[in-house]
């Protein structure tokens, strides 16, 4: 392999982190529908929860940053970007 070539890999770091059991309610049949149809249960909620987690740390990122954003976007309306002059459009 050229280094050309291990300069283009991309390398995917997976974390493992340390899981514990946890008591969790959930609906008898979809449950059973679940496992029937090969769903892992524990990794779907994993996966849901990171993406609520996600979408929540977002919104508040958001919310934080709302009047920084909002001045941001001021100086953008009255001066433009500082890329206008490079744009073919």
């Amino acid at each position: 392999m050229t280094s050309a070539a291990e300069c283009a890999l991309f390398i995917r770091m997976t974390w493992v982190s340390a899981k514990r059991p946890i008591d969790l309610s959930l609906d008898a049949e979809l449950v059973e529908k679940a496992r029937a149809n090969g769903v892992n249960v524990s990794a779907l909620t994993e996966e849901a929860l990171r993406a609520r987690i996600a979408k929540e740390e977002a919104q508040r990122r958001l919310e934080e940053n709302r009047e920084a954003i909002a001045v941001q976007n001021g100086w953008i309306v009255e001066r433009g970007l500082f890329s206008d002059e490079f744009r073919g459009w």
